[in-house]
């Protein structure tokens, strides 16, 4: 979908332009807090990813348990902070400034690393252990610090690429920690000095990165932090259950690492046991794995049109469970039972499709997750931004945790590593069900992407005219079937449409539309007491702050001309007072989702693929103006004037 900023209407506002994401990296308010996350995220996995290499490929120098055990347990110590400590960090994050409290983290980062390096020279497997389970506290930490800096120093068009930005950031962290946690370990005679020196150092630069964040006032000075995690994070789960689409949401986003954390927990014994490889060959599946991550989550701000775009959600869990199944199956038909290092693998038989299957598992992985944090942030209350991310964590953790049980239960019934993977890929399937169950506003933004995106090229003009918050009416000409998800596409928030009450009866439509909260009428000839009881809920819905959207020709056109405004629109302006927004549809009429029974063979085969269409905006009208006369002429103005 594309977004203009010419306008047919006579008000016209050209918005700014909008830079690319990257042009935040040489901004003050983005750069050193994306390098301060950076460093701490490369630090993490350059500690743990080390001493999981150690423990898989040299495990006798150090204990006697079994290296698979072992990739279990570690990540499991490692995320058990987030259960206990995440809603005592949001409150944290409420209550002090931000720049000052990402130093506090880096300090503590820099004793955690100390005591580490203290391990490694003196081969003591439990101070590494006590280090792992303190770069978990940090992390927790900092959590709520990173995703509530962002929707407090971005602006609203800026938060789909900042977050892709932060996500792609923070996997390429990962990535470059994990590889360069493999590799230094493994440099012989001084692996375990090198990885001493090295995560104290990238402490340091962490914390030198910090001091550039500039001040973010605390939202909540006054907040008393509660001496009782357990009771606050029962408290703050509780709190983010009473808005059930970010509830719902941060389920989805803990689902992600329950998958994430089930499939890379096992690439090391995958990487060993199962391809044969040695420590390049872990490495190996940890890029093509981490670059698909970044690529996906830079894809989503090119794919939802610089907006949080939620139907690309069902998109990415499609292909989380597509791609997760496939690569079950390119794994059986990996037979090398011979040692090799990554070039070696490369040239093996059919390891070209498991690592395309390890890409796009990232690739839809980013898809489905940057859009979900963007959400969480844009939907939740302002005042409670790092309690809610905090309430994320404390998920993330209990699914990751569940992860670790649900791979011990696995491994202790004989599954294989792909067998694992295939589990997961099919238990991700009827989760995402299960989401999108409850929340049908995923699959109609889905439904629109995929319309606007295959059959349709459509360019929006006057997008920004459409309010990111407060009540107002929407009015569009009735042109097609498709009219509702033409809209849907092209708002930055959720509409609650009028609707005639006879599409509710559709057992399929009805069930979606009903639960996406869109309000039946009828005819007053037909049923009076509906019609009452939709302008009764038009007015609660208004004042409640939403977008309203009705078509006032009350039926689809037969001729591609626009029909008579009725009166409805007045009635409901008259008892709301809310300022009512033109919209003109064109390039619609003549498709096959239009009411032409006479031309259907013509509307079939002669439009094309791709065919070019418009949503034009118009400027907003004052309530005491909006009558529907003035309203059909501003309507019939914005579709005649566009080109």
């Amino acid at each position: 979908m594309r977004h203009s900023s010419h306008s047919p209407d006579a008000a016209a506002v050209t918005p700014p332009a909008h830079p690319s994401q990257f042009a935040l990296l040489g901004q003050r308010r983005f750069a050193p807090f994306f390098w301060t996350q950076f460093l701490g995220a490369f630090n993490d996995n350059l500690f743990k990813t080390a001493l999981l290499v150690m423990l898989t490929y040299d495990a006798a120098r150090w204990t006697t348990i079994a290296p698979a055990m072992l990739n279990i347990v570690l990540p499991a110590l490692f995320i058990l902070p987030y259960v206990v400590f995440s809603a005592t960090a949001g409150q944290i994050a409420e209550k002090f400034e931000k720049s000052r409290l990402a130093r506090a983290v880096k300090w503590l980062e820099i004793a955690i690393m100390a005591v580490a390096a203290i391990g490694w020279l003196s081969h003591s497997l439990w101070l590494l252990v006590l280090a792992l389970v303190g770069m978990g506290v940090h992390s927790t930490l900092f959590g709520p610090v990173k995703y509530a800096y962002l929707p407090q120093n971005l602006r609203p068009h800026e938060l789909v690429g900042g977050n892709g930005v932060i996500e792609m950031g923070t996997f390429v962290g990962i990535l470059l920690g994990e590889i360069g946690g493999a590799l230094l370990v493994s440099q012989r005679p001084f692996g375990i000095e090198l990885v001493a020196g090295a995560t104290v150092a990238v402490a340091v630069f962490g914390l030198l990165a910090s001091y550039r964040i500039p001040l973010s006032p605390a939202p909540a000075p006054d907040l008393v932090v509660s001496k009782n995690p357990l009771a606050e994070s029962l408290r703050n789960l509780a709190f983010s259950r009473r808005n059930r689409t970010v509830f719902l949401s941060m389920l989805g986003n803990s689902w992600f690492w329950f998958y994430g954390a089930l499939m890379l927990s096992q690439f090391p014994v995958y990487a060993k046991d199962y391809l044969h490889g040695d420590h390049g060959v872990f490495v190996l599946l940890l890029t093509v794995f981490s670059l698909g991550i970044g690529c996906g989550s830079l894809l989503c701000e090119k794919l939802s049109g610089r907006k949080v775009e939620i139907g690309l959600v069902p998109f990415g869990a499609i292909g989380l469970s597509v791609f997760g199944i496939d690569l079950y199956f390119a794994s059986l038909g990996y037979h090398n039972t011979v040692a090799v290092d990554a070039y070696g693998l490369l040239h093996q038989a059919g390891v070209a499709r498991i690592l395309a299957d390890i890409v796009l598992i990232g690739v839809f992985g980013g898809l489905f997750i940057v859009p979900l944090f963007a959400l969480i942030q844009t939907r939740c209350d302002p005042a409670h931004v790092s309690r809610t991310i905090a309430g994320t964590n404390i998920m993330n953790a209990l699914f990751m945790v569940a992860s670790a049980l649900m791979a011990m239960v696995l491994l202790k019934l004989g599954a294989s590593i792909p067998q694992m993977f295939l589990a997961t890929a099919l238990l991700n399937a009827l989760v995402a069900l299960y989401i999108f169950s409850l929340v049908p506003e995923f699959l109609m933004r889905f439904v629109a992407w995929m319309l606007i995106h295959t059959i349709h090229r459509v360019e929006v003009v006057g997008a920004e005219r459409i309010p990111d918050e407060g009540a107002a009416v929407l009015v569009c000409n009735h042109v097609s079937y498709v009219d509702a998800l033409v809209i849907v596409a092209a708002s930055p928030r959720p509409i609650r449409f009028v609707m005639d009450h006879n599409i509710f009866k559709i057992p399929l439509a009805g069930w979606i539309f009903r639960t996406a909260k869109a309000i039946p009428i009828a005819p007053a000839k037909e049923d009076p007491w509906l019609m009452e009881k939709a302008y009764v809920d038009i007015a609660q819905a208004l004042h409640e702050g939403d977008l309203v959207c009705i078509f006032p020709e009350g039926k689809l056109t037969r001729d591609g001309e626009i029909n008579e405004f009725r009166g409805g629109i007045a009635k409901i302006v008259g008892r709301s007072k809310v300022p009512v927004i033109p919209m003109a549809l064109r390039g619609l009429w003549g498709s096959v989702f239009t009411r032409d029974p006479n031309k259907l063979f013509e509307r079939v085969f002669t439009r094309g693929a791709r065919s070019r269409l418009a949503l034009a905006v118009g400027a907003p009208v004052p309530p005491a103006e909006a009558t529907p006369e003035l309203l059909q002429e501003r309507v019939s103005h914005l579709r005649g004037a566009w080109k």
